[in-house]
């Protein structure tokens, strides 16, 4: 079934929980359609695991725009979140609705994802009036590193939890609908999903939830650099990647690929092949 906005509110209402995984290329966007998938992210987590950075400052809206319309041709009955990367939507509310909007004409997105709390609900008002489905995020923001001093998590305080739970309040009464919750503690995950009409989708935020969301490269372990604590790897691939280059590498190299299964045989014979370039 086409998943819809309107059909994971559906799923919270139901208690059915919704499935999100973040998705960079149509090749892997096509595998997790597939399996079932309910919501596939191109969150701007690309810019680490795609494109090399160090973290996801640098990656642009041509960026976002060319990996969502990869991932969006690859869904067919997904729900595809293009992410506003930084600076996208911070600098005003008009840069905030223009860049909404390139993500869901150019890039093919059904909706879009920003980071913040009650600080830009204003930017989530405009976009939604704009008749863009908008999903917040609250707790770890990435974009927020700097300011943050790093990964960490967020609401470990009671002041802390207390502002968690106003942000959650603001995101929804600006018209998000959903909102991501990442590295918070699990007992104020619950809360705040018991509190909001809208679903919550968490990323180190426990069980509490009405949905999660890992980046694919973590649960798979293809990434290696780091692993946040959150990360359950549900297969372990890179190791099994790497195993298959190095045999391919091998093989290679001692003439054992391509064999004769890998040629084509067909064409000229040998008699006219030595005719023609006189061998």
């Amino acid at each position: 079934m086409k998943k819809t906005v309107a059909t994971i509110r559906q799923q919270k209402e139901a208690g059915d929980k919704i499935t999100m995984l973040t998705a960079y290329d149509y090749s892997t966007a096509r595998l997790m359609d597939e399996a079932g998938i309910d919501c596939l992210l191109v969150g701007d987590s690309l810019g680490m695991v795609m494109l090399g950075y160090e973290d996801t400052l640098a990656v642009t809206m041509e960026d976002m725009i060319h990996h969502t319309k990869a991932v969006r041709r690859g869904a067919e009955n997904a729900l595809v979140i293009g992410d506003m990367p930084f600076m996208s939507y911070q600098t005003s509310v008009y840069d905030s609705v223009l860049n909404a909007g390139r993500l869901i004409k150019e890039g093919g997105a059904h909706a879009v994802k920003l980071e913040g709390g009650a600080v830009v609900a204003e930017q989530i008002k405009r976009i939604t009036e704009a008749s863009i489905p908008v999903f917040a995020h609250i707790g770890l923001t990435p974009q927020s590193i700097n300011a943050f001093g790093g990964f960490k998590v967020r609401g470990k305080s009671l002041e802390a939890a207390k502002q968690l739970i106003d942000d959650a309040r603001r995101v929804e009464e600006a018209g998000a609908v959903a909102v991501v919750l990442e590295a918070i503690p699990a007992r104020i995950a619950t809360i705040i999903t018991d509190k909001l009409s809208i679903p919550t989708i968490g990323i180190g935020a426990g069980a509490g939830c009405d949905g999660q969301v890992l980046v694919y490269q973590d649960m798979l372990n293809l990434y290696g650099k780091m692993r946040p604590k959150f990360v359950k790897v549900f297969s372990d691939l890179g190791p099994l990647a790497v195993g298959a280059f190095k045999t391919y590498a091998d093989e290679t190299k001692r003439g054992v690929f391509p064999a004769e299964e890998h040629s084509f045989s067909s064409g000229p014979t040998e008699a006219e092949l030595a005719e023609l370039f006189d061998y």
